[in-house]
Formats: structure tokens, C-alpha cells, sequence
């Protein structure tokens, strides 16, 4: 910033012919250096809002990295546990058959049990458990087992001598996908 009061130096220009004439000074071209601390503090001013910015986009630019990691992370592991429990509804329609195929194997007559044929209906029932199994389907123990409501569904109470809280029977196997109850087992538990 100029003062007023200064007086502007007079310049001398040299023409081509070798005459020298003297203006004054343009006052957009050559100014008159302003306080020097004023400079200072303006630009210390400018620095600081400049950092101050940076910062603040910095920090908003970092928490947007976060939160798409966050959303990454997130989707990735729904995408995992669909692609795993995928085949739930079609395992549960499969249930009934593994039941009435353990159902027939339990209540076969004797003489049946010995033929060919019923040895090979016994390797279907097999492979179906296997076919299940490498899918993640686990049945679940309860026999014995202590009544847990995550796993088992009371359909009974009765009065068993030392069983107290314990399952005594098994009315329906129950199944575990990738350790999900799909469903639970059906028991009979004991009181008293």
C-alpha cells in the first residue's frame, strides 16, 4: 500500500532520437513496498486458513476411505454368509426325507433287513446324509444333552427321576447349517 503523501520519483526515458524526457512513474506498474510485518502477518493469516483447509479435507477424505472400507467389509461379508446359507430352503425341504428314509431304516423287519435291495435303499439314505454333510448341514445332539431353547424345542415335559432340564427323548432330529439352526430339535425333557 502506497502513501499518499509520498512524493513519486520522476522516471527518465531515453528516446530513439537520444532525447531523454522525464514522466512520471505509471502508479500500476511500480508501487511502493508496504509495511513489511503487515505483509508478514497477511500471509502468516493466509498460511494458516490454507493449512486449516487442508486439514479439514485431509480429515473428511480419510473418513470417507474409512467408511468405504467399512461399506466393503460389510458387503463382502453378507455376500459370504448368502452364498453360505443359500441353500437353506431346499436342504429344509429335504429334511422330511432324510426323516421317513431314518424312520424306514429303524422300523424295518428283520426279514427285510438282509436282502440286497433293502441294503441298497440304506446306501441312498447314506448318501443323502453325505450330500447334506458337504453342504454344512450337522445334526444336532440332544439326547442327553441339557435343554438348550436355541437348539431344541420342549414338545414335552415328563417326570424323569435324576433328568431334571435334561432332553429323554428325541422326537425330531433337529439341523445346524454352517452353525445356524435351521431347525431345531423336537424333545421330550425331563422333570423332577
Amino acid at each position: 500500500m502506497s502513501n499518499p503523501e509520498e512524493v513519486k520519483p520522476e522516471a527518465t526515458i531515453t528516446t530513439d532520437n537520444g532525447a531523454a524526457t522525464t514522466e512520471a512513474p505509471n502508479a500500476a506498474t511500480v508501487e511502493a513496498p508496504a509495511d513489511p510485518a503487515a505483509v508478514i502477518s497477511d500471509l502468516q493469516n493466509r498460511l494458516a486458513q490454507a493449512e486449516a483447509q487442508a486439514a479439514e479435507y485431509k480429515d473428511q477424505w480419510m473418513r470417507a476411505v474409512a467408511d468405504y472400507r467399512n461399506f466393503k467389509r460389510r458387503t463382502d461379508t453378507e455376500r459370504a454368509e448368502l452364498i453360505r446359507n443359500a441353500g437353506a430352503a431346499i436342504i429344509l425341504k429335504l429334511l422330511p426325507v432324510l426323516d421317513d428314509f431314518e424312520r424306514a431304516i429303524a422300523n424295518i423287519p428283520p426279514e427285510i433287513a438282509e436282502t440286497p435291495w433293502w441294503q441298497g435303499t440304506q446306501l441312498i439314505a447314506q448318501k443323502l446324509r453325505t450330500i447334506l454333510e458337504s453342504e454344512g448341514v450337522k445334526p444336532i445332539e440332544a439326547l442327553g444333552q441339557d435343554f438348550d431353547p436355541n437348539l431344541h424345542e420342549a414338545v414335552i415335559y415328563e417326570e424323569a427321576e435324576g433328568q431334571e432340564g435334561k432332553v429323554i427323548a428325541e422326537l425330531q432330529r433337529g439341523y445346524l447349517l454352517h452353525d445356524r439352526v435351521i431347525r431345531p430339535s423336537m424333545v421330550k425333557v425331563g422333570r423332577g
